[in-house]
């Protein structure tokens, strides 16, 4: 699969089946996310990577965004304290958001080579997720990715690819 392929079929998937993510290819996700750009290359993120049904279960009571019952996430969290110290507080609120973002998107696209289906989550409880994982301070979840094997296929929704660029300036014409 080539990476025009892969971006226009990558799907959110919020229908599993009951089979479980070997460890392996849990791992082989976070090192794509691990090759996603940072900012300052700080790489400052960590991943947790949640395969227990107990505590899978107890995040999606505290993610209203996780639909549908996957056999594992990845929790993208970003070393918020570590990214102040080198960037400042207002640079390391945007930096934190790209990179976790970008590196959730690495990871759904290793996802996708493989064969599992993923769906990003960012409705959750920051508070509740940080005591369930046992993040240190200053470490911030940031993104949910739900990890599974689809259950079936899933179409892609219409794109609207009119009115949606312009060069040089802002134009409602294109």
């Amino acid at each position: 699969m080539n990476v025009h392929e892969a971006i226009r079929t990558r799907r959110s998937i919020r229908d599993y089946q009951a089979r479980p993510v070997d460890p392996e290819m849990l791992v082989r996700l976070v090192e794509a996310g691990c090759w996603a750009p940072s900012a300052g290359n700080m790489q400052n993120w960590r991943f947790i990577l949640v395969r227990d049904p107990s505590r899978l279960r107890k995040l999606r009571m505290v993610s209203p965004g996780m639909i549908g019952v996957a056999p594992a996430a990845i929790v993208v969290c970003e070393d918020v304290e570590a990214t102040r110290k080198i960037a400042g507080d207002v640079e390391a609120d945007r930096c934190t958001k790209m990179d976790a973002a970008l590196a959730a998107y690495a990871i759904c696209l290793e996802a996708h080579e493989l064969g599992l289906g993923t769906c990003m989550v960012g409705s959750f409880h920051t508070a509740a997720v940080q005591k369930l994982l046992k993040l240190p301070k200053g470490t911030v979840p940031m993104l949910i990715v739900a990890v599974g094997y689809p259950s079936g296929d899933r179409k892609a929704p219409q794109r609207n690819l009119e009115n949606i660029y312009s060069f040089e300036v802002y134009s409602e014409d294109g």
